[in-house]
């Protein structure tokens, strides 16, 4: 029987592209008594996996926490598959406010000690004691009561690109990190201030909470769902959101927006910017906050030794990398001092900048039609590779529209079809061109119409 992955990211980004249909990226969480996490996680995977739900998921014995994509067509049945578990009827599931069908491209269920490394020992203190759940409305009313004092539970990276108005955003790299720190920072408040806490969606809170009103502190308050959760409740409601910028999320997109405001910096160039990149060279994949010119300049990399090594030939590359532990520590690595501009733990409260509203104008405005989809990326020499479902000629504008990509405008200067150069394509041509940045493969090409 099946229990693990079978295609790879490329492929699955191809089948559901070719399937065309919405999904939809969500979380939820649960702490409850699993006495045998192993068969838990196989079960969930035969279920999930039938419905085409992707995710990465983490169980143990203390209970669940996970980031999924699921089919639209098929949440009823996927939300029947939590019913069958006591702990999980009626759970909520937070539903994120952008979507992109390319959040998740595996199912991954891993067995842990924690479902949220914490570095608690939940022997010590009654896990079940939590603080006070606040939805959105109440959450900003407590928020502008000048005795309170707002905690941001999430790391530097998260925090960095938005957060609540007037919170505390301790600079570290783990969760386990802020909450013996902010326990030193805040003892002299434990008894008079109202402790208002969150994160991206709740599930630190619920830990954190028990921890602080074990410490001492009299009034311990959470959001509810998170991040995730305020962001629907104040666009369904009509409410003021008091958070300011992108929620950094653990999937594809790497953040989702709350507000048009701009709270970070490019950290190459400073530019007002809040979009996250991995660094191209596959020795590094730092995280790190990149505006589309130096993005451009600098080909995905966050320093000139990286964009040197990404040139090299492959072999050259693989014996580099030989030995070092990367991609499962991407998150973590976010304090380079290749960053100029990166400014971790001092961050502004008010707005950099603002999104240009042009763009989204722009984007209905523009009259295209679908002419192909990315089949191939050739990362050293730039040469995109796209099969043709229409005609394609030379002088011809285009649009490659992606998740990752964004919206890249160009014009067709010169192409190869099916390896030689011409002048045109039709319909069924694999062509091939430059361009002056990485596209991905589930990248589609746009002809832009007069």
């Amino acid at each position: 029987m099946q229990l693990y992955n079978t295609l790879s990211a490329e492929e699955r980004a191809q089948l559901i592209d070719e399937a065309g249909k919405q999904r939809l990226t969500l979380s939820f969480y649960a702490y409850a008594k699993i006495e045998n996490p192993k068969q838990f996680r196989d079960e969930l995977f035969i279920a999930w996996n039938a419905l085409d739900a992707l995710g990465r998921i983490y169980v143990a014995h203390e209970g669940i926490n996970a980031q999924m994509s699921v089919p639209a067509d098929n949440f009823d049945d996927f939300r029947d598959t939590l019913e069958v578990y006591d702990f999980m009827k009626g759970i909520r599931l937070n539903v994120a406010v952008e979507q992109d069908n390319h959040s998740f491209l595996k199912l991954t269920i891993k067995v842990r000690n924690k479902i949220v490394a914490d570095g608690l020992n939940d022997e010590t203190f009654d896990v079940t004691n939590k603080g006070v759940h606040l939805k959105a409305r109440e959450f900003n009313t407590l928020l502008e009561d000048p005795n309170t004092i707002v905690v941001d539970f999430r790391n530097h990276y998260e925090s960095e690109v938005g957060h609540f108005q007037g919170a505390i955003t301790p600079d570290v790299e783990t969760f386990r990190e802020s909450l013996p720190i902010i326990n030193e920072q805040l003892q002299e408040f434990k008894e008079d201030k109202n402790l208002l806490m969150y994160c991206t969606g709740g599930i630190r809170c619920e830990k954190a909470s028990a921890y602080f009103k074990h410490q001492g502190f009299k009034n311990v308050f959470q959001l509810e769902g998170g991040i995730i959760e305020y962001a629907r409740q104040i666009k369904e409601e009509n409410i003021e959101s008091k958070f300011i910028g992108k929620n950094f999320v653990f999937d594809h997109r790497l953040g989702e927006r709350i507000t048009d405001d701009i709270v970070s910096q490019c950290h190459q160039c400073g530019k007002p910017c809040d979009n996250h990149t991995n660094c191209y060279n596959d020795a590094c994949h730092l995280l790190f906050i990149q505006c589309d010119e130096c993005k451009a300049a600098m080909e995905n990399c966050c320093s000139t030794e990286c964009l040197e090594i990404i040139h090299l030939p492959l072999e050259e590359q693989a014996k580099l990398r030989k030995g070092l532990q990367v991609g499962n520590k991407i998150f973590k690595k976010g304090k380079s001092e290749a960053l100029k501009f990166k400014k971790s733990g001092e961050l502004p409260h008010k707005p950099l900048a603002k999104v240009e509203t042009k763009n989204i104008q722009q984007k209905i405005a523009i009259k295209k039609t679908l002419i192909g989809k990315a089949e191939h990326y050739y990362s050293k020499s730039k040469i995109a590779q796209f099969l043709l479902e229409n005609e394609l000629s030379v002088g011809d504008k285009v649009l490659i529209s992606g998740p990752t990509t964004g919206e890249k405008e160009l014009t067709i200067t010169e192409i190869f079809v099916n390896g030689a150069p011409s002048q045109s394509a039709k319909k069924g041509d694999q062509i091939t061109f430059t361009i002056p940045f990485r596209i991905r493969l589930s990248d589609k090409l746009f002809k832009v119409l007069s």
